[in-house]
């Protein structure tokens, strides 16, 4: 079974579903995009590490690391081996020094779990070819030129009116108050500006 490495590309809000996201996936050597609907709780945990930003408490997938970590256990990959009925299944493969061990999981949980242990994530061929999407280069020009919609769209101009100190500050504040959404646009507005000044 042929397997493809897959790299996050980011988190937008989803076009079919009100009130989910869409998880952006992307062959790391290659133009196809692997979009997977997850929920809230799931696009925060994702964007949080994305953004780097530090909550004040861990959450619960930096529970589970931190948890991880103190018996010796680590994610060596994580593996997306089934896709049915527009489900994607995933597996954690895990080693605690002594054995590898297979753990089934969610999709959405094993991203953000692989972006804490800083594992690499892999897709079947079989699984690319059926849902995989292949964006074409003015899609991918537009996207890298900011004249497409963020992939965290929850930047808006609504922060345009802020100074860039005014900014630091609120972000401050929503990291504190677990604003974690709110803190993810802040931080795209913040990411705006510095490309502007480039």
């Amino acid at each position: 079974m042929k397997r493809v490495k897959l790299k996050v590309l980011g988190i937008s809000y989803s076009q079919t579903q009100s009130g989910a996201y869409a998880l952006i996936l992307v062959e790391e050597n290659g133009e196809r995009r692997v979009p997977i609907i997850i929920g809230g709780f799931e696009a925060q945990a994702i964007v949080i590490k994305l953004e780097n930003l530090e909550p004040p408490r861990p959450l619960t997938h930096d529970l589970f690391r931190n948890f991880a970590v103190e018996f010796n256990i680590t994610i060596i990959e994580v593996m997306i081996y089934k896709l049915e009925e527009g489900v994607f299944y995933s597996r954690l493969i895990c080693n605690n020094g002594e054995k590898e061990i297979s753990i089934d999981s969610r999709t959405s949980d094993a991203v953000a779990l692989a972006l804490r242990f800083g594992c690499p994530i892999y897709i079947t061929e079989e699984i690319l070819e059926k849902a995989g999407i292949t964006v074409t280069t003015s899609e991918t020009e537009a996207e890298a030129e900011g004249d497409s919609d963020s992939l965290y769209e929850a930047a808006s101009s609504k922060y345009e009116a802020y100074s860039d100190e005014d900014l630091y500050k609120m972000i401050d504040e929503a990291v504190k108050t677990e604003d974690y959404e709110r803190a993810a646009s802040i931080r795209d507005e913040i990411e705006k500006r510095k490309k502007r000044k480039t």
